[in-house]
């Protein structure tokens, strides 16, 4: 039996001798690795952490110590310690465990964790709950992968080290140098800079050290010379930052030493005060290929491995592009023609694809970390002095800028593009990324444009809608490839607000509004009801605001049904904009509205998903087949029954 087999919880752990602590270690990161290669997954953060969980679990008591993880996907290790090694074996499998915190899933998961810089100011909460309630137990920060580049991060280390809270918050700073590409901004900076200069610091302690032995020295001196080493700790170490802002600061600490970590932690415990306990971790340590390139190995789809446990890479298939490397080409030929574009991301480079346009256009490119708000107003900065900025970050990301967008950009009309990326269902993530709210959130919004392109060719109209457009725009698309159509290689703009028609007929029964990349689904579930006797007209809307109000009044004057289709939220979204449309102007039509339902959805396929919605060739087809709608005006309920 293997020591994994033995550990049924952090109990089970902290019974394990010590001698045992490295070759349990071992285990866990053979597990990880093995299911990533099985399932795909975040590889590099989390067995990066291996050491670090394991020394966490056997200091503090979870779940009466609340442990806070940021970014959860630094806590594959986590889930394997408290009882989930069964359910691990599907991670990010539908019925399988998340790949991130997640409070449904066990009571050692104080708070979900998919969003970062969370962390401190979560626990901080969980730690002052548990005083108001009089319940014993600490809350342990544990914030890694760059999160300390995000402004709530030091939101919460400013509110937790604040003398009249007097918190007892202990934060582990888990610095691996990395989020999911390398980190960027003064933090990361400092802490480099301070740990080289560090080292000069222990380097000239001792040598002080080395040349006082055998000198005949008074009581005096020695006092006045320990003090100076001492100051020049203070300035030479990372310590002096967290300690101004109200913080006991022990480390740099080797974030893979069990047993250094473990009396850091017991030290901490004992302490009545804020503490934050820097470790130094190596992100994909253990594992070879993710250590040599910890950006690729940082998220992983499946993957074959050889005999030595190295990846095998096999040849491209070929096949359509990538919507963002779609959107990435297309930005750079604008920016080649304008020099006012500037490209900008918020930590995610690779994903987003403006890596390329950082090679293209270097002088023209900013990823200002994990910092989405600042993003949105650093561009809103940038407008105002006449740039064209286009802020690439995925659609749940963008969440967490509602008020700038509103504020800084929308209220002040100024040109900003935003570039949603991964729109719509994502998979494996699950619920935490999902995008499904941005055309709800920008909807309500004064000034501002939506957009949903179709295929790619599509997309690269939309970029240059967007950018021609004097004022604010967004547009969205999804993960993954498109239809593999021609792309123009002079995009034309689109007329502002103006949808299109892929199928007329004269007398439609149906007439199908679709936004979005289902809307070529749409198009074949058409022709396959045309066999059937069936007529359905499909226009692809393009706008979800504003949205072509003379389309939709023909359409509804033309036949006897409408179905709106969008990969968004029902709630406020699309197929909303069309009820309100027709309830303002007193048209009786019934309308059924295809997307994504009220709730949080989980991880899982998104083909599967989507078909549980409706949303795929024979789902539409179905509601197309139907005599009546099934939804009904929000505003007026009768007008939907005919």
């Amino acid at each position: 039996m293997s020591l994994l087999d033995q550990i049924k919880g952090p109990d089970d752990l902290r019974r394990l001798p010590e001698d045992q602590l490295d070759l349990l270690a071992a285990e866990l990161r053979r597990e990880i690795i093995e299911v990533c290669a099985r399932n795909g997954g975040h590889l590099g953060a989390s067995i990066g952490t291996v050491e670090l969980c394991i020394a966490l679990h056997r200091v503090f008591e979870s779940p009466e110590d609340a442990l806070v993880f940021d970014v959860g996907h630094q806590a594959y290790v986590h889930k394997l310690l408290t009882g989930r090694r069964e359910s691990f074996q599907m991670l990010r499998k539908e019925g399988g465990t998340s790949g991130f915190l997640n409070r449904k899933e066990s009571e050692h998961d104080w708070f979900g964790a998919g969003h970062a810089s969370t962390a401190i100011s979560a626990g901080l909460g969980i730690l002052e709950g548990k005083r108001v309630k009089g319940e014993a137990g600490r809350a342990v920060a544990i914030v890694g992968d760059g999160a300390m580049t995000g402004g709530m991060a030091f939101e919460g280390l400013f509110n937790a080290g604040a003398q009249t809270l007097d918190s007892g918050l202990i934060v582990v700073l888990n610095d691996n140098d990395m989020s999911i590409a390398p980190n960027v901004g003064a933090m990361s900076t400092w802490l480099s800079k301070k740990l080289t200069v560090g080292n000069t610091y222990l380097g000239l302690r001792q040598g002080i050290k080395d040349a006082l032995k055998g000198m005949p020295q008074g009581e005096r001196i020695k006092g006045m010379l320990k003090h100076a080493v001492e100051g020049t700790k203070a300035l030479l170490t990372p310590g002096i930052l967290f300690e101004g802002l109200g913080f006991a600061y022990m480390g740099p600490l080797d974030g893979h030493d069990i047993g250094a970590m473990e009396e850091a932690f017991a030290a901490a415990k004992s302490l009545r005060e804020p503490v934050l306990i820097h470790v130094r971790t190596v992100k994909g340590k253990g594992y070879a290929p993710a250590e040599r390139d910890r950006l690729c190995m940082h998220g992983v789809g499946a993957f074959e491995m050889d005999h030595d446990g190295e990846p095998i890479v096999k040849a491209s298939r070929g096949g359509p592009a990538k919507y963002q490397d779609v959107f990435a080409r297309a930005l750079i030929q604008e920016a080649d023609r304008d020099e006012r574009i500037v490209g900008i991301t918020a930590a995610m480079p690779d994903g987003t694809s403006l890596g390329k346009f950082a090679s293209a256009h270097p002088d023209r490119f900013y990823d200002v970390g994990i910092a989405e708000e600042h993003a949105v107003t650093f561009a809103a900065g940038l407008a105002a002095a006449g740039a064209k900025p286009v802020c690439a970050i995925y659609s749940t990301f963008l969440q967490r800028a509602l008020d700038q967008i509103i504020h800084d950009v929308a209220l002040q009309e100024l040109p900003v593009t935003f570039a949603m990326d991964r729109a719509g269902l994502v998979g494996a993530d699950g619920a935490t990324h999902q995008g499904a709210f941005d055309i709800a959130y920008l909807r309500m919004i004064p000034n501002m444009v939506v957009m949903a392109p179709c295929n790619e060719n599509e997309l690269v109209g939309a970029l240059a809608t967007a950018l021609d457009h004097d004022g604010p725009a967004a547009f969205r698309y999804p993960r993954g490839t498109g239809p593999g159509v021609a792309i123009d290689s002079n995009p034309q703009t689109w007329p502002l607000g103006k949808g299109r028609w892929l199928r007329a007929t004269e007398a439609p029964e149906v007439t199908i509004l679709a936004l979005g990349t289902f809307t070529e689904t749409a198009l074949a579930a058409a022709k396959d009801l045309e066999a059937e006797g069936l007529l359905v007209d499909v226009a692809d809307m393009r706008f979800a605001k504003p949205i072509d109000e003379e389309l939709i009044l023909a359409a509804a004057q033309n036949c006897k049904r409408l179905i709106t289709i969008e990969e968004g939220c029902l709630a406020g979204g699309f197929g909303s904009a069309v009820l309100e449309l027709l309830n303002s102007h007193g048209i009786q039509i019934p309308v059924q509205r295809l997307g994504i339902p009220d709730t949080f959805i989980e991880h899982g396929d998104p083909k599967v998903q989507y078909a549980r919605m409706g949303l795929d060739r024979s789902g539409i087809a179905a509601a197309c087949r139907e005599e009546e709608a099934t939804d009904t005006d929000p505003l007026h309920p009768e007008q939907a029954q005919r």
